[in-house]
Order: structure tokens, then sequence, then C-alpha cells
């Protein structure tokens, strides 16, 4: 029987088409409700590279307004941050009431890459595995609702998926060489990832584990399984109506000569390629 593990087996391009749409749309009403209400929503996406965390990020938010809900994906720490507690730069990015924060990747590094790249010393590790659950404890004590997903990739797709990156100039900026040498310490991940499961997948913020050899397949499961994981009620929304425009009072917009347009490279293009771009008059206010 074909599993999500087996790379002939893809959801169908329709049915996730259709299906993903309609979730957007739940999406949407969550994004009201949490507005509504003044929740606090943090959900964290983690896994191994290449494993399909961007792709989810971006269908979640796709229709979303990015000033309630935004992507948080910090750089490495400056010097100052290296001082300061390991998960205060985090707590800055907590949401207020009314948002929520989408972790590509969060304090997770220290149990991943930190660990296994040697970035963080033993003692440091082992400081984060104890206060990680007490600080997801305070976070979800304060009122936070927390999610936690682990994106789960073979090593074979992995590798493909580098290879196609390589070979894309749109999608090269996402290979580094600590993503590549990934591929030699699979193992030594794998380890990194059992130990933090341990430790970290406790009753008030569990891990929830997405196999993400096919996409389609992930994307979909990940958000009805978020929308799923929280009680949101559909919020009325209020009725609009457009309304009259006033009469002119006799506005003539400023002649085109004297300011600066940019060129129009639509039109140059449609000619290039024999389909003129037609032009409708606008009479405009600018």
């Amino acid at each position: 029987m074909a599993t999500s593990k087996d790379p002939t087996h893809r959801l169908d391009r329709k049915v996730y088409e259709a299906e993903l749409f309609r979730l957007q749309g739940e999406l949407v009403k969550l994004q009201e409700w949490i507005r509504d209400t003044g929740q606090r929503v943090v959900v964290l996406f983690e896994g191994r590279d290449a494993a399909g965390k961007g792709g989810a990020i971006k269908r979640v938010t796709e229709y979303l307004s990015p000033r309630q809900t935004q992507i948080v994906a910090l750089p490495a720490p400056t010097e100052r941050e290296r001082t300061q507690w390991y998960f205060q730069r985090y707590v800055e990015n907590l949401p207020a009431a009314g948002e929520i924060r989408l972790f590509d990747r969060s304090w997770y590094n220290r149990a991943g890459v930190e660990r296994v790249m040697g970035y963080c010393t033993p003692e440091e590790h082992r400081r984060f595995l104890h206060q990680c659950p007490i600080f997801e404890r305070m976070l979800v004590e304060e009122g936070i609702m927390l999610r936690k997903y682990w994106f789960s990739v073979s090593d074979d797709e992995q590798e493909r998926r580098f290879r196609s990156r390589m070979k894309d100039p749109m999608r090269r900026w996402k290979l580094s060489p600590t993503d590549l040498e990934s591929l030699t310490r699979w193992e030594a991940y794998s380890r990194a990832k059992d130990e933090m499961l341990v430790h970290t997948d406790i009753p008030e913020a569990p891990w929830n584990v997405v196999e993400s050899d096919d996409k389609r397949s992930a994307r979909i499961n990940m958000i009805a399984h978020l929308l799923a994981s929280i009680p949101y009620e559909e919020v009325e929304l209020p009725r609009l109506r457009m309304p009259e425009r006033p009469a002119s009072t006799g506005y003539e917009r400023t002649d085109r000569s004297l300011q600066t347009e940019v060129p129009d490279h639509a039109a140059e293009v449609g000619r290039r390629e024999g389909r003129p771009v037609h032009r409708r008059h606008r009479e405009d206010m600018g």
C-alpha cells in the first residue's frame, strides 16, 4: 500500500487546490475570530532543511493580513544577543492581543542545528532541554495558544529537493553550506531530534508530526490540524455599502508631463509578443 513516504503517491493537484482554498477560507475566519476575541496564537514550524516548512507557511499566510499575522524568521544572533538569556529575543517577537505569529524555525534551533553543528556548548544544550518545557508552560499559562509542527522528510526526498534547488536560480538562495552539510549528518540530526522530543513533547504543548514527502498532503494536513485545534467561530462582519461619489467640484488632474512615470514595460512586452496592451482612458485623481 502506498504511504506518504512513497514518492509515486502524490495528492491530485485539482483535489489539493480545491481543499487548500477551502482551508484558506477557514484561516481567514480564524484570523477574524482571533482579532475579535483578542486571542494570541504562536505556531512553530520545525523540521530538517527542505522539509517543506516555508511552503506551508506561504499557504497559511496567502490570504491573511500581514498586520495581524506575521512570520518570524530570525537571523543568526548578534554578539549582544549571544550574551542574553537564550529565549529573550524570541520573547520580543511574541504576539499581542489579536495577533498570530508563525515562527519559521524558533527557539528549537538550539536543539537541532546548534547542537549538531557545535554552535552551542553541551551545557547550553542541557540547559535548553531543561528550560524549554518550563518556558512553554509559561506561555500556555499566560493564555497563548502554542502549536508545534515537525515536518518529517525522508533522506532520499531531502536530497532530491536539494539537487532541485541547486539547479533552480529562483530557489538557489534557499541553500547554504550548512544545509548541504546536513546530508552528511543525517543520523546526528535524527538523534538530536529524538532527544528533543523526549524532553519537549509535553501535554501543554505537544509536538505534531507532519509527514512531508508529499508537499501537497503535508500542507493541507497541517492547516486542517491547526484549524481543528482551535475552537474558533465565524465572526459576523459589519455590512459594507459603497458610497455614492459626490459631484465634481471642478478639480483637474495635474498635467502628466509634470510627473515622472515608470516606463511602460508591459506595453513593450506585449508588442514583442504580438499581443499589444489596450489601455483604457482613465479620468482619475492621481
